[in-house]
């Protein structure tokens, strides 16, 4: 190690000892650095589906918003760096994060929630991020232990689809993940895929805080009867045979394709809306099993 002593309170970039650190010294200093940003997050959670298309990042963002709202501090990770969507759902997609001495600034949102995605640093919006594992990998290590994410009580982390690389880099970088939410549609091909991602998680030994049935009914805006247009039941089925709490369903709702698009969170927007006040039944729900994990 070089004659001046390591600065373990900022990443390497920083740090005028780097230069002369070999690539082991700088591993463990990063891993050193993360665990010391971690270590100010009380729960860290992943949010996670076997498939796409069933509304996870929705979920993410809006189960962010309604924590938020409850007056919790939170801070949102999108750790989908091949179709980050997060900031375009939260109306950030032309904002920049800062860096400061010690690291970056996360974006905050008018509702106070701390985020942060690739999507900040692509220089269009059609850029496409074309990496292996190693670089995804030491992407996300940037983004657990360089960016200031402060003392929080959530960090909620949205994962792309499936069991691959970034899960796996999150659970190693993370050392201790607090949980996982699992979100499905109700019908059988996304039920299968959920299957898996519970199976993952125990293979990993990452506690699933529960199972969420996304898009589980809609009401007729017309005759306000009840349509399943994927069924429901799915979801707390899987869960009853996979032995794992069920926190809930979600209902789809066209409005929130609309505040996903115009980049406001849905549970704002419409507070008094059945899937909103589903979402604060998860919320609910979701402390109540953090409680006993």
């Amino acid at each position: 190690m070089a004659d001046a002593p390591c600065d373990r309170n900022q990443s390497c970039t920083g740090c005028a000892t780097a230069e002369q650190c070999s690539q082991a010294e700088r591993e463990v200093h990063a891993q050193r650095l993360t665990d010391l940003r971690m270590s100010r997050i009380k729960h860290k959670f992943m949010v996670l589906s076997g498939k796409g298309g069933v509304g996870k990042s929705s979920v993410a963002v809006n189960l962010a918003a309604t924590l938020s709202g409850r007056g919790h501090t939170v801070g949102l990770l999108d750790a989908d760096i091949h179709g980050p969507n997060i900031p375009k759902m939260l109306g950030l997609e032309s904002t920049k994060p800062v860096e400061a001495d010690d690291g970056i600034l996360p974006i905050t949102t008018l509702d106070n929630i701390r985020v942060m995605s690739i999507a900040f640093f692509l220089r269009e919006h059609d850029d496409a991020v074309i990496w292996r594992g190693p670089l995804k990998h030491s992407l996300l290590r940037q983004f657990l232990g360089d960016v200031l994410w402060g003392d929080l009580d959530y960090l909620i982390i949205d994962l792309p689809p499936g069991t691959g690389d970034e899960a796996l880099s999150i659970v190693h970088l993370l050392k201790r993940v607090s949980g996982a939410l699992i979100v499905t549609t109700p019908q059988d091909l996304a039920l299968l895929d959920a299957r898996k991602g519970i199976t993952f998680c125990r293979e990993i030994q990452i506690p699933v805080i529960g199972v969420v049935e996304n898009m589980s009914g809609m009401t007729c805006p017309h005759c306000k009867n009840q349509i399943e247009l994927f069924k429901t039941g799915g979801g707390e089925r899987i869960a009853q045979q996979m032995k794992v709490p069920f926190v809930g369903r979600i209902p789809l709702d066209p409005a929130m394709v609309v505040c996903a698009d115009e980049g406001r969170p849905f549970v704002l927007s419409h507070p008094d809306s059945v899937a909103s006040k589903a979402f604060h039944g998860l919320a609910e729900n979701w402390n109540k099993l953090i409680a006993v994990s």
